[in-house]
């Protein structure tokens, strides 16, 4: 088994393609050892102690390092705790269940009018279209959180947390893309 490594816009992050499917639908994001209880894959990537994030995509793994962790050393850690896991065919979850762990539903804190549904299912749209296929290259991934008097309320996942670019793709990528098709959309702000 062979595992490719990719770079991301997030110097802090590299993404990790096992050649083969991570989770089966959705995505899951674990921002803290205590998080990554719920999969033997996640903790043994945190016990390695320079880990800050992990991130499952459908076929990709994104790993965040600590600050001041430089990845030259990282990587043939991360690589090898990966190959022990898909060689071996362990469960990526307790239970070797991922349904259940996938990307949130849509958060109500934001709160959609209902007034507002065909707008709101235009903005969706887009985003599973367009928007979450070019983050998932990157190595993360978007979540639509709401909608309410013309800003749309998304949070960014994955690589793309934190990274330093991730404002500049909000308001310079996705909300054009937005107002451009979604006339109604005044703004896009980070959730």
């Amino acid at each position: 088994m062979f595992i490719e490594t990719e770079a991301t816009p997030n110097p802090s992050t590299l993404k990790f393609l096992p050649g083969r499917q991570v989770m089966t639908s959705g995505t899951r994001e674990f921002l803290s050892p205590e998080d990554a209880e719920t999969s033997p894959l996640a903790q043994a990537l945190f016990d390695l102690g320079d880990v800050v994030s992990v991130f499952f995509g459908g076929s990709f793994i994104a790993v965040t390092a600590a600050p001041g962790v430089e990845w030259p050393s990282l990587r043939p850690q991360v690589v090898a705790i990966l190959l022990d896991h898909f060689v071996s065919e362990a469960p990526l979850f307790t239970g070797g269940d991922a349904s259940g762990f996938s990307v949130p539903a849509e958060d109500e804190d934001y709160g959609d009018d209902p007034a507002d549904a065909d707008i709101v299912a235009q903005i969706k749209d887009l985003i599973e279209s367009r928007v979450r296929p070019a983050v998932a290259n990157d190595g993360g991934d978007i979540i639509y959180r709401g909608f309410r008097e013309g800003v749309v309320y998304l949070s960014m996942q994955g690589a793309c947390s934190g990274c330093p670019s991730s404002s500049a793709t909000l308001k310079h990528g996705i909300e054009s893309l937005l107002k451009h098709y979604v006339p109604e959309v005044s703004e896009v702000r980070a959730a």
